[in-house]
């Protein structure tokens, strides 16, 4: 290990400080929203216009008006609850999902890439996420659910940081 390196010791694997914005529960209900109104759309409309329609897909409709709504008030809170983030001098931490949860910490060394998205429902909601590419098997580090504003300051932050630690990202 050189002087450059994050020690083991600092780079531990612990939740993360910082919450994503209160805003992502309003994204994330209004996208599982969507979803639901699609697929009770689809069965109703299978319903209504077919002579004799399967007694399965009334079954199933029935349940998805159930399921549907007790998903939209429980989903959004716990995936709140879950959703973290920080960004230190050596690393960054993520904490993320609902039912799975995965915990991940990238060295500032490994970072390749820091990208913003936003898509339609995320612009609506003022809200962004950060994708930070790594030189990891495991994948690229997601932020959802943060400020714009916070996530363009944010990806400012890595970038500046990932330029000044010395490292080849592999």
């Amino acid at each position: 290990m050189t002087a450059q390196e994050p020690s083991a010791l600092s780079l531990s694997l612990r939740p993360p400080e910082h919450r994503v914005s209160r805003k992502a529960i309003g994204h994330w209900t209004a996208s599982a929203a969507l979803g639901w109104l699609v697929v009770i759309g689809v069965q109703a409309v299978v319903v209504a216009t077919s002579d004799d329609p399967p007694s399965w897909l009334s079954v199933t409709l029935v349940l998805c008006c159930v399921v549907g709504p007790l998903h939209l008030l429980v989903m959004p809170q716990w995936r709140y609850r879950v959703h973290r983030w920080e960004v230190t001098a050596d690393a960054v931490y993520t904490q993320a999902g609902w039912l799975k949860q995965e915990w991940r910490i990238a060295p500032i060394s490994r970072i390749q890439t820091v990208d913003i998205e936003r898509g339609p429902l995320e612009q609506l909601f003022g809200l962004a996420r950060i994708t930070v590419t790594t030189a990891s098997a495991a994948g690229p580090l997601r932020i959802s659910g943060l400020d714009h504003e916070r996530a363009v300051a944010l990806a400012d932050e890595l970038t500046r940081t990932t330029q000044a630690v010395r490292g080849d990202a592999t």
